[in-house]
C-alpha cells in the first residue's frame, strides 16, 4: 500500500469517527477554537485526574483535515500529563512548520505524523494546528 493512500484511509478514517467527538458528562474546562477564513469551529472539554487528562473529547465542525487532526491529538493526548501533554503539543506544531524533528521526537507523536505533509500545504496549516493551540490554552487556563 503507498504512503500516500495510507495517509488519506488515516485522516478519512479519523475524520469521520465518532469515538472522540461526544460532549464529556464530567468536565473541569473547555476552550472553543475557531479559524474564521475557512470556518473550522471546535469546542475541547477535558476532565483532569490525578494530575492526568483523564478525558478529552471535542464537537464542531470543520474540514477533514481539522476534524482528523483534533481526533489524532484526542488519542495521543489522553492519560498524558500537562507537562508531557504540552511537550507534545509543541513538538506537533514544531512539525507542521516544518522544522526537522528527530526520530524520536516522531515516534513520540504516533499516528500524528502523518499530517506532516502539510507543511507544504500553507493553506491547511491552520486547520492541522487548530485543536492542538485550542488545548494548549485549555491546559494552560
Amino acid at each position: 500500500m503507498e504512503l500516500s493512500s495510507i495517509y488519506t484511509e488515516l485522516i478519512m478514517e479519523h475524520s469521520r469517527s465518532s469515538r472522540n467527538r461526544r460532549l464529556l458528562e464530567e468536565k473541569d474546562r473547555e476552550e472553543r477554537g475557531h479559524n474564521p477564513n475557512c470556518g473550522d469551529d471546535i469546542t475541547l472539554q477535558i476532565k483532569f485526574a490525578g494530575g492526568k487528562i483523564d478525558d478529552l473529547a471535542f464537537t464542531g465542525s470543520g474540514c477533514a483535515i481539522s476534524q482528523a487532526s483534533t481526533s489524532i491529538m484526542i488519542d495521543l493526548i489522553k492519560g498524558k500529563g500537562k507537562e508531557e501533554a504540552l511537550e507534545l503539543i509543541d513538538i506537533f506544531l514544531r512539525l507542521i512548520k516544518g522544522d526537522g524533528l528527530t526520530e524520536e521526537e516522531e515516534e513520540k507523536l504516533g499516528e500524528a505524523v502523518v499530517l506532516k505533509n502539510i507543511s507544504y500545504m500553507p493553506a491547511r496549516v491552520k486547520c492541522a494546528v487548530l485543536a492542538w493551540h485550542t488545548l494548549k490554552e485549555l491546559i494552560k487556563s
